[in-house]
């Protein structure tokens, strides 16, 4: 699981959303649990202007021309400030005080739930502790506002900022960063914050959650005591050699290590004091006390590790426990289930039911021992159940979270796809979780219940039509998932959810879908306009193909559906100008803006984009389709056929040179620097199509045969599964899908025989086993670069033998397995299955578009330049 989608579902119970809103839904009163700090809501003083971006509030002296923060650097030493939830406000007060006063400018988090979230366990570890920043205009002023706010402040408690250099024991800390907002393009082509070289040339703002200066900056003089004290606390005088670090998160780490004095293996659990809050505000360091607790209390019963020390070192608080042998029940699912192939053999079928009903058993015996030793273990998932060796038995891992049952509590720390509802509390926690795992093993999609628990009862039928299961172990689980704060009855099937219509009708699908998608559409907001996966709020302000306004306007075009004026006036205005740092590609940004308001009619707008984009030093892109130069080239030479303009055909040419120039010198040096990504969207397969369309325009074999090398490359990066599917093989895991895997070579792959059908002896084995991936049963999300639904646009328009139409028509209607209802409409859940998602690539707008690709007869829909064969 990303652990970041959990923070966007707290402010909305139907889509992903800024936690920001939760401020604005309150109105920013005193009272709520959005309110803001009391110094939030003091007036701007004279002088003086405040503006909020994102969790941020920023003040600023207005300098003589009016305008805020006139005369001050671009970048420099900038100072942080940490605080808990108890000192925030006394530390937010004493920095406007002393700022305000000496015309400083400064930011800082205005409200508890938004400091919470910026240090609760799963809180990205660059970001970790900052509370406030401070902007001082040299290092004579740095040093005197850290010596003028230490005395404040000083000592106050914190979470130490990973990114920083501490001041003396905190809560302030520094670095060297950018103090605005200025963008450059990366190593790996992304455009990211940036900051000026001792040449004045814009270089990436480094933020890893270690301190480190850029190499230009000299440390001042006045730091290097700070610099030394950080440094000499080390492990190495401790009995335990650390071999491999097994887990991050913003609490601390947790490490597989040696213990010196017997050679023994153990598990090192690291707590951070502050930091790692669980939604009862208690820190990593109390929460790895209660599990110390708890697995003291469950010494000998054989389903818990062992306690083997307990010490401190620094700040940070180790538990060391024993290792347990064996794999998490989650490792099983890749290699086991039988509904990844394509043709499950039933005995097989059989075989992984009495494994898991098995399984089942033996958690069901280990946590009803943990109850009877008075403890609740309230984190029960997949990823925390170790099975042994011998398949036969399993252990519990992980027990921050557990509690004594006589406490009778709710849950503070869960895995999405088991989080039990409210009124569930002490041992029915578990019990709702255990429910849960009687479904997920069979169809692990739990996380659905999130957005409805009513959805239960059509995953336990589809469990039924598919596994020998018996039907009360199911219905007892859909029971206690749907059961409401009323005492338990009897088993019993509840009322079935609201009936949608069939993915395989597609005139009711169509109109279904649409209906949602426009329902959930907000022109009164600025960052977005449809809601969808998280990278909206960071990328390009919700306008792009991927996540945004135009992607979801692309789709509706394709599928026919009535226009969306007001819709296409919001992209229009929003994009006029796009808002500072909006990347420039084509499923991430503005190429991609112009390439769908051409679709829609605005050529003229579509073009003065498209020069706002060539204004950029572009040729600094990536290579790829989503985001660099390949998306761009298609863009280019698209506008260059539909206006006539050869200077976007010059430029289309000289997108396609350094491209081939590039892929020659990968394939001099395959493995440097880094493993290089396949697929479509990120692989050379977008070169490849990229390099297709040019050579239809253009004729050029050279054109053609740059795309045969592409694609091989990609397909070198393949590997066959022992289920017989070619997938990208990403060094952990493979994938099949449209957006990053197999499937998207083969797309591209179809495109490069028709022109080379002499190859097709030596490609089709390979095309052959990109189909068989296609073809599986079961794909854990319904998108459509990373789901069912891109395997339906591929199966409608590939031409490989083997693309029937019954395999067509199983898998649109498989994809019903995802739907939910939204606003009377047809709705799909977006990348990692928590929320509703109505954009291109993870939602309802991609599984429209595939839907239309596979039913919309003469008129099928379309991927960007990838027309039907």
């Amino acid at each position: 699981m990303d652990k970041r989608y959990e923070v966007y579902c707290l402010a909305d119970r139907h889509f992903y959303e800024i936690p920001d809103r939760l401020t604005a839904r309150a109105g920013g009163t005193a009272g709520g649990e959005a309110a803001l700090f009391e110094t939030a809501r003091r007036p701007v003083p004279e002088g003086w202007e405040s503006a909020r971006n994102g969790d941020w509030l920023h003040l600023a002296p207005v300098g003589e021309d009016g305008r805020p923060g006139a005369g001050a650097p671009l970048q420099g030493w900038k100072i942080h400030a940490s605080a808990t939830a108890d000192g925030a406000e006394r530390t937010a007060a004493a920095v406007w005080d002393y700022c305000v006063a000496r015309r400083i400018p400064f930011k800082f988090v205005p409200a508890p739930h938004l400091l919470h979230l910026r240090n609760n366990k799963y809180a990205t570890r660059d970001t970790s502790g900052k509370f406030v920043t401070v902007y001082p205009a040299d290092e004579e002023q740095l040093h005197e506002v850290l010596t003028g706010l230490h005395e404040i402040v000083g000592g106050s408690p914190g979470p130490y900022i990973l990114t920083d250099l501490r001041w003396h024991e905190g809560p302030l800390y520094v670095r060297y960063g950018a103090f605005a907002r200025r963008y450059c393009v990366d190593a790996r082509g992304t455009l990211v914050p940036a900051i000026e070289d001792e040449s004045g040339t814009l270089v990436p703002d480094l933020r890893n959650p270690t301190f480190q200066t850029p190499a230009w900056v000299k440390l001042p003089a006045f730091l290097e005591s700070h610099l030394a004290a950080r440094n000499a606390t080390t492990v190495g005088d401790l009995p335990y050699r650390i071999e491999k670090a097994l887990h991050f998160s913003n609490g601390g780490g947790v490490y597989r290590g040696t213990d010196t004095r017997d050679g023994s293996t153990v598990v090192l659990k690291e707590a951070r004091p502050h930091a790692g809050l669980a939604a009862d505000g208690a820190d990593a360091i109390a929460r790895l006390e209660r599990e110390k607790t708890a697995l003291e209390q469950l010494s000998g019963l054989g389903v818990a590790p062992g306690v083997r020390d307990w010490f401190t070192l620094g700040d940070h608080r180790f538990l060391v426990m024993d290792f347990i042998e064996g794999r998490p029940l989650n490792s099983f699912f890749g290699e086991r289930h039988p509904l990844l192939t394509t043709d499950p053999d039933p005995a097989a079928v059989a075989d992984y039911t009495a494994w898991a009903l098995r399984i089942h058993r033996a958690v069901e015996e280990a946590v009803a021992a943990v109850h009877a030793r008075g403890v609740v273990f309230n984190d029960l998932h997949m990823f925390n159940i170790m099975v042994a060796p011998d398949e036969e038995s399993v252990a519990l891992i992980d027990f921050e979270a557990a509690a004594p049952v006589t406490e009778g509590g709710r849950q503070i720390v869960a895995h999405p796809g088991f989080f039990a509802p409210p009124d569930r509390t002490g041992t029915d926690v578990d019990r709702y979780a255990l429910a849960c795992l009687r479904i997920a093993l069979f169809l692990p999609v739990t996380t659905l219940f999130v957005i409805d628990r009513g959805k239960a009862a059509d995953l336990a039928d589809i469990v039924a039509e598919h596994f020998p299961v018996p039907r009360g172990f199911l219905d007892e689980a859909v029971a206690e998932i749907t059961r409401d704060i009323r005492p338990r009855q009897a088993p019993a099937r509840p009322a079935r959810p609201e009936r949608l219509p069939s993915t395989a009708d597609w005139p009711a699908a169509h109109d279904s879908m649409v209906r949602a998608i426009l329902a959930s559409a907000t022109p009164g907001r600025d960052d977005r306009l449809f809601p969808g996966d998280i990278a909206q709020f960071s990328e390009g302000g919700g306008l792009g193909l991927a996540h945004g306004a135009a992607g979801v306007l692309y789709a509706l075009a394709e599928v026919g559906a009535e226009r969306y004026e007001e819709g296409e006036k919001w992209l229009l205005d929003h994009a006029d100008p796009a808002p500072p740092g909006t990347p420039l590609g084509l499923y991430d940004g503005l190429a991609g803006v112009a390439f769908a308001l051409d679709r829609l009619g605005h050529t003229q707008r579509a073009l003065d984009l498209t020069g706002t984009v060539l204004a950029e030093k572009w040729q600094q892109l990536t290579s790829d389709l989503r985001s660099g130069l390949a998306g761009l080239g298609l863009v280019l030479d698209h506008l260059a056929r539909t206006t006539g303009e050869p200077h976007f055909h010059e430029r289309a040419v000289e997108a396609a040179q350094l491209l081939a120039d590039r892929l020659t010198a990968e394939l001099a040096d395959p493995e440097g620097p880094g493993r290089r990504r396949a697929g479509l969207m990120r692989g050379a397969t977008g070169p490849a199509l990229f390099f297709l369309r040019l050579y239809e325009r253009t004729g050029a074999p050279a054109l053609l045969d740059l795309a045969g090398t592409a694609l091989r490359a990609d397909l070198d990066r393949c590997t066959t599964t022992a289920r017989g599917s070619l997938e990208v093989d990403e060094g952990w895991r493979t994938m099949p899908y449209l957006g990053d895997g197999s499937v998207g070579i083969g797309a591209v792959l179809d495109d490069y025989l028709a022109h080379r059908p002499d190859e097709e002896d030596e490609l089709a084995p390979a095309r052959d086993a990109i189909l068989t991936a296609a073809r599986s049963r079961f794909y854990a999300q319904p998108g459509l670069m990373q789901g069912r639904a891109g395997m339906i646009w591929h199966l409608s328009r590939t031409t490989a033998p083997g693309a029937t139409p019954e395999r067509l028509a199983a898998q649109v209607a498989a994809l019903g397995w995802y739907g939910m209802p939204y606003e009377g409409g047809l709705a799909f859940p977006g990348h990692q299955m928590m929320r509703l998602s109505m954009d291109l690539t993870t939602g309802t707008a991609g599984c429209l578009l595939a839907l239309g690709a596979a039913q919309g007869g003469d008129r099928p829909a379309r991927l960007p330049f990838l027309p039907p064969l």
